[in-house]
């Protein structure tokens, strides 16, 4: 069995993380619905103007980007 980490699931500058959304998701058939689902950043890798390489989410990539 494997086990991750979840510290390198979030994102390093605004600290955005997985969420568990609980709506009715019909994933499995009409008949076996599921409720739970996880959701996670689209975490990148990045690097920073120090040289440091950071896993950061999509939106303060881009935001960096610009700046």
């Amino acid at each position: 069995m494997v086990h991750f980490n979840h510290m390198a699931q979030i994102c390093e500058k605004c600290g955005k993380g997985r969420n568990v959304a609980w709506r009715l998701v019909k994933l499995r058939g009409k008949y076996n619905p599921t409720v739970k689902r996880i959701q996670k950043p689209n975490l990148q890798w990045a690097k920073l103007a120090s040289g440091e390489r950071v896993k950061l989410c999509a939106k303060c990539k881009k935001a960096l980007a610009k700046s």
